[in-house]
Protein backbone atom coordinates (compact mmCIF):
# COMPACT_ATOMS: atom_id res chain seq x y z
CA UNK A 1 0.00 0.00 0.00
CA UNK A 2 2.81 2.42 0.91
CA UNK A 3 3.69 1.75 -2.89
CA UNK A 4 0.69 3.56 -3.99
CA UNK A 5 0.80 6.27 -1.97
CA UNK A 6 4.45 7.30 -3.11
CA UNK A 7 3.06 7.35 -6.39
CA UNK A 8 0.57 9.54 -5.84
CA UNK A 9 3.11 11.66 -4.55
CA UNK A 10 4.10 15.39 -6.17
CA UNK A 11 7.04 14.73 -8.46
CA UNK A 12 10.01 17.29 -7.18
CA UNK A 13 11.43 19.34 -10.21
CA UNK A 14 14.55 18.60 -11.41
CA UNK A 15 16.95 21.42 -11.24
CA UNK A 16 18.52 20.89 -14.44
CA UNK A 17 21.86 21.99 -15.85
CA UNK A 18 22.76 24.56 -14.02
CA UNK A 19 25.26 27.45 -15.32
CA UNK A 20 28.39 24.93 -15.59
CA UNK A 21 26.05 22.66 -17.69
CA UNK A 22 25.16 24.69 -19.79
CA UNK A 23 28.28 26.50 -20.53
CA UNK A 24 30.02 22.74 -21.08
CA UNK A 25 26.78 22.15 -23.53
CA UNK A 26 27.56 25.29 -25.37
CA UNK A 27 31.03 24.57 -25.69
CA UNK A 28 30.32 21.05 -27.43
CA UNK A 29 27.07 22.60 -29.47
CA UNK A 30 30.04 25.34 -30.75
CA UNK A 31 32.81 22.59 -31.44
CA UNK A 32 29.93 20.39 -33.52
CA UNK A 33 28.85 23.63 -35.17
CA UNK A 34 32.45 24.30 -36.57
CA UNK A 35 33.50 21.19 -37.65
CA UNK A 36 29.97 20.48 -39.59
CA UNK A 37 30.70 23.45 -41.07
CA UNK A 38 34.31 22.75 -42.42
CA UNK A 39 33.53 19.32 -43.87
CA UNK A 40 30.53 20.29 -45.07
CA UNK A 41 30.51 23.91 -46.45
CA UNK A 42 31.23 22.62 -49.93
CA UNK A 43 28.20 21.07 -49.95
CA UNK A 44 25.86 23.64 -48.32
CA UNK A 45 27.47 25.95 -50.92
CA UNK A 46 26.58 24.32 -53.83
CA UNK A 47 22.99 23.51 -52.65
CA UNK A 48 22.48 27.18 -51.22
CA UNK A 49 20.87 28.63 -55.54
CA UNK A 50 18.85 25.76 -55.59
CA UNK A 51 17.50 26.58 -52.00
CA UNK A 52 16.60 30.41 -52.56
CA UNK A 53 14.46 29.19 -55.50
CA UNK A 54 12.83 26.40 -53.33
CA UNK A 55 12.05 29.15 -50.69
CA UNK A 56 10.23 31.42 -53.43
CA UNK A 57 6.75 29.42 -53.10
CA UNK A 58 6.87 29.23 -49.73
CA UNK A 59 7.63 32.69 -49.30
CA UNK A 60 4.27 33.07 -51.50
CA UNK A 61 2.56 31.12 -49.74
CA UNK A 62 2.98 32.27 -46.18
CA UNK A 63 2.93 35.99 -47.28
CA UNK A 64 -0.21 35.77 -49.05
CA UNK A 65 -1.49 33.50 -46.33
CA UNK A 66 -2.76 30.94 -49.23
CA UNK A 67 -4.14 32.14 -52.78
CA UNK A 68 -7.24 33.86 -50.94
CA UNK A 69 -5.08 36.56 -50.54
CA UNK A 70 -4.87 38.70 -53.36
CA UNK A 71 -8.25 40.16 -53.66
CA UNK A 72 -7.97 43.90 -55.07
CA UNK A 73 -8.83 45.74 -51.78
CA UNK A 74 -7.08 49.01 -53.68
CA UNK A 75 -8.82 52.21 -53.35
CA UNK A 76 -9.08 53.93 -56.71
CA UNK A 77 -10.54 51.55 -59.35
CA UNK A 78 -12.08 52.47 -62.40
CA UNK A 79 -15.99 52.74 -62.03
Amino acid sequence: MEDLERADAPLEASPGLGAPGRIVFAGFALAAAYFLWTEHRAHLIEFLPWGILALCPLMHVFMHRGHGGHGGGGGGGAS
